[in-house]
Formats: C-alpha cells, structure tokens, sequence
C-alpha cells in the first residue's frame, strides 16, 4: 500500500506537473488508449521521458496496471535504480543479452493479471527524432497469444525535451499520436511491416514535425 502511494505522488506531484506545465502534449486521437488489458502499447523511443509521458495518460488509481518492459542490465545497475525502477516505474526488466525459454514469463503473467505492457520496439533510445529499425521482440512475446491487442503510439518532441545522455530538460512541445489497436497476424515481417507503416502514418500528424520543417 505505501508503494502504491509513493507510486501515486510521484506522478501526481512531479510528473504530471512537468509534462503539462514544462512541455505540453498535443494529444491526438486519445480514445484510441487502451484502458483495459491484457493489452500492449507500442511506442518509439528517443527518451527516458517517452516513458513517463505515456503513463501520465492514464488515471493515478491505474499506474500499477501500466508495466513499461525495460532492460534489465541498465535499470537493475545499482540498488537504488532498481528499487525505483521496479517499485515507482513497475517496469518489467528483460535480459537483452542471451536467448532463454522463459524470457517473456513476467510478461505473460503481467499479461495474464490483465495489465497493459509499454514496449519500445526499436529495443532502445535511438537518436532524437529519428525511428531506428523495428526489432522483432513484440511479435515472439504474443505469437502464442495472436488475439492480444497492439496500439501503436507516435511521439514526437521527447528526443528534443531530453535526448538520450543528458540530464537537462529543455521546454518543448510534443506530440501524442495514438492509433488504432492491431494484432500480430501470422508473420513476423509482415507485422513489423505495418507496424513501421502505421509509425509513419502516425508521425505524419505531428504538429511539432511541421513546425520542425518549416523552420
């Protein structure tokens, strides 16, 4: 119970204070969110604030259901992350070196627990604003559960608020761009495929990218 409620503070009183005072989110097609799980919302990734922004969407009394998959190696490093990581964020560590049989089983069990898991498929933080290639990780985590619903979500302005290797947030406006939910299919490539064509789609509609080209 008290985790829950430094979980609960932390997001009401520093979060979400920082996300809608210190940057602001132009948020688009919002209803798309996924409230219920089991679920996975897919995202790219060019911020540790990419995580922080999409569970700000959600209600407070829902952040326990909301569990970010995380490397292991980098927020397991030392106790005090790790204890934050774990119990603030609720992140599910995965091991991003090696193959084992039982590497998705927290996922499936957060999954089976009816909660909604925040994946970065390009695996890590890429360049700001730049997508790097899609990797294949959410596919094996649901080819034996093909009817789990995927929700795609474009941000853009994270990797500019706070680009990878630094620890000083710059005031920028972002963008939000959630679509519709979709589901595996049969075949990996074919999934990550669309995937990368609804990224695209999506990113078309941030308001941030346009202003970007027009100066």
């Amino acid at each position: 119970m008290l985790i829950r409620l430094l979980k609960i503070s932390f997001f009401a009183f520093i979060v979400r204070p920082v996300v809608l005072i210190v940057l602001g989110l132009n948020i688009r097609n919002r209803q798309a969110l996924p409230l219920k799980g089991p679920a996975l919302l897919v995202a790219n990734h060019n911020s540790h604030l990419d995580t922080l922004v999409l569970m700000s969407l959600y209600p407070l009394s829902q952040l326990h259901r909301i569990r970010p998959v995380a490397a292991a190696d980098y927020f397991l490093r030392n106790k005090v992350l790790a204890w934050f990581a774990l119990n603030i964020i609720g992140i599910i560590p995965l091991k991003r070196s090696g193959f084992k049989r039982d590497l998705f089983k927290q996922c499936h069990q957060a999954l089976d627990n009816g909660d909604i898991l925040l994946i970065f498929p390009e695996g890590s933080r890429g360049d700001a604003e730049q997508m790097s290639k899609l990797k294949s990780g959410v596919y094996h985590l649901l080819k034996q559960r093909p009817q789990t619903p995927v929700s795609p979500v474009m941000l853009h302005g994270l990797g500019m608020a706070l680009p990878k290797g630094t620890a000083l947030l710059v005031p920028f406006n972002c963008d939000v761009i959630i679509g519709e939910p979709c589901h595996i299919g049969d075949s990996n490539s074919a999934f990550i495929a669309e995937l990368g064509i609804t990224f695209k789609q999506l990113s078309a509609q941030c308001l941030t990218r346009h202003l970007d080209k027009v100066d």
